[in-house]
């Protein structure tokens, strides 16, 4: 079996009304329009899509409209439920629509261990024996860093069903390998350095956004080896980050175009007056807003 998936990937924000409930056109439209035309593949509903914030029933009533349209790229469907019997009920709808690719992280509550770690996925797999699940390994999120020794038995016993990470949390990113494995750095940042470790590419928050300068970097090196692109797309990734908080700076810079994106789902919050205009300045100074007489 070789590698199911690879390539440049975003974690596909979801755009709310104003009433906060999601608003799945302009979700849809945005994914279709920023990422797939780009030549990004979508992650729906992970920590960036809020994943953990939107209800079940959003999330099954999205898949239904996804699944009836015509995305060119690859698509995940991020799980982002802490119960068990929700994650299973949401893959299950999910292969029943034709999405049978899921990222999905371990429990984001109590004492994870390998063990622990291990018997979620495992009862996953019970149960949604079709899934192909790239695991989500994000210990700011969830407390818990992957091991490569619960990774490599997870790969082990599951063959079929484990077929990548998401490296969010660095440590496994550039000396973790196995066959048949998808290894995504979760920045970047990371990217080029990644591909010429074998990684298959990158998941991310920002690719909704840098998305084009993403897949220009995973093209080049596919072509040359190398990217003159690359310090570009570490710099405005840097901008982002040092806001202070990926999701806020993304759905700031996203309502300078479109005042929708300025719609978040408590606890989250538009960037503060003095953070929006050190971002906006930066990335003027890089000519990368969507507007260049948008003023800082």
């Amino acid at each position: 079996m070789s590698k199911i998936l690879s390539g440049v990937y975003a974690a596909s924000m979801s755009v709310l009304k104003a009433d906060l409930s999601l608003d799945i056109e302009e979700t849809l439209i945005h994914a279709k329009k920023n990422l797939d035309d780009n030549g990004v593949g979508s992650a729906f509903f992970g920590s960036t899509g809020c994943g953990q914030l939107i209800s079940i029933s959003e999330k099954k009533e999205f898949i239904n409209s996804l699944s009836k349209k015509n995305f060119r790229e690859k698509i995940l469907i991020g799980t982002s439920c802490n119960s068990l019997n929700d994650t299973i009920n949401i893959m299950q709808h999910s292969i029943k629509k034709g999405f049978e690719n899921f990222l999905t992280m371990n429990v984001a509550y109590y004492k994870n261990d390998d063990n622990g770690v291990y018997n979620f996925y495992a009862n996953i797999i019970k149960s949604v024996p079709e899934a192909k699940i790239v695991l989500y390994n994000f210990s700011k999120l969830s407390g818990y860093a992957f091991t490569s020794e619960v990774t490599s038995k997870l790969i082990k016993d599951f063959p079929k069903n484990i077929v990548g990470m998401k490296d969010s949390t660095g440590n496994l990113w550039d000396n973790f390998k196995a066959k048949n494995f998808s290894m995504f750095v979760g920045s970047e940042k990371k990217l080029l350095d990644g591909l010429k470790l074998g990684a298959a590419g990158c998941i991310s928050a920002t690719t909704n956004v840098t998305g084009s300068l993403a897949k220009k970097v995973y093209d080049d090196f596919h072509k040359n080896g190398n990217s003159s692109t690359n310090e570009k797309l570490k710099t405005i990734r840097t901008i982002f980050d040092d806001t202070g908080n990926l999701i806020s700076a993304l759905h700031t810079f996203k309502s300078l175009e479109n005042k929708i994106y300025g719609n978040l789902l408590p606890p989250l919050e538009l960037l503060n007056n003095s953070k929006k205009e050190e971002m906006i300045r930066k990335l003027k100074d890089l000519n990368f807003l969507p507007n260049k007489n948008i003023a800082a």
